[in-house]
């Protein structure tokens, strides 16, 4: 399986070129210095996960638009044959199970979040939305400064086109799937 960030590489300079864009008016649009820009189209640089949401904020594009591959018919997903998308120094993994689909319009992650972990999202495009399920864990989601304490078993839907931030308060790994809406 070819790795990510060489995906993100081609993809990007893929829909860069196809919309006609420099890599001058990308910077300008997702806030990606033109250098960083550059070296992950060639494939250089694996770029954290905040990154990749600026560029596909800035480009409006979901997440996975830029390191999917081309969809089969039927797809069987195996998170061990992924591989992670990692920040906090590797505490925090996210594992595309289903890239976005324009006529589809979500997308699923399966998230891994070590003990004391926290992750800050940026904003989504505007009307975004985020839902959770826990499987394993206790998971703390913070939205405009309000707490909510999901459990395994339970989910919680939000508008993501705001920051929010995730915690795991507890001493084990907390498991949870997101699934993200495109309007």
């Amino acid at each position: 399986m070819e790795q990510i960030h060489i995906k993100l590489g081609r993809n990007l300079k893929m829909i860069r070129q196809t919309r006609g864009l420099s890599l001058d008016k990308v910077a300008e649009l997702t806030g990606v210095s033109k250098a960083m820009l550059g070296q992950i189209e060639r494939g250089e640089t694996s770029p954290t996960i905040s990154i990749i949401w600026k560029i596909a904020n800035g480009l409006r594009l979901s997440f996975t638009t830029l390191i999917e591959e081309p969809p089969s018919e039927v797809a069987v997903i195996t998170k061990e044959d992924l591989d992670p998308l990692l920040e906090a120094d590797g505490h925090y993994r996210v594992y595309p199970m289903f890239p976005f689909e324009p006529t589809k319009k979500f997308e699923v992650y399966s998230v891994e979040m070590d003990a004391g972990c926290t992750h800050e999202s940026e904003a989504h495009s505007p009307g975004v939305e985020e839902y959770i399920l826990v499987s394993t864990g206790t998971l703390i989601v913070e939205i405009q400064n309000t707490s909510y304490t999901v459990g395994p078993g339970s989910a919680v839907r939000y508008a993501a086109d705001q920051p929010h931030l995730y915690h795991n308060p507890g001493e084990d790994i907390v498991r949870y799937d997101a699934i993200i809406y495109y309007p």
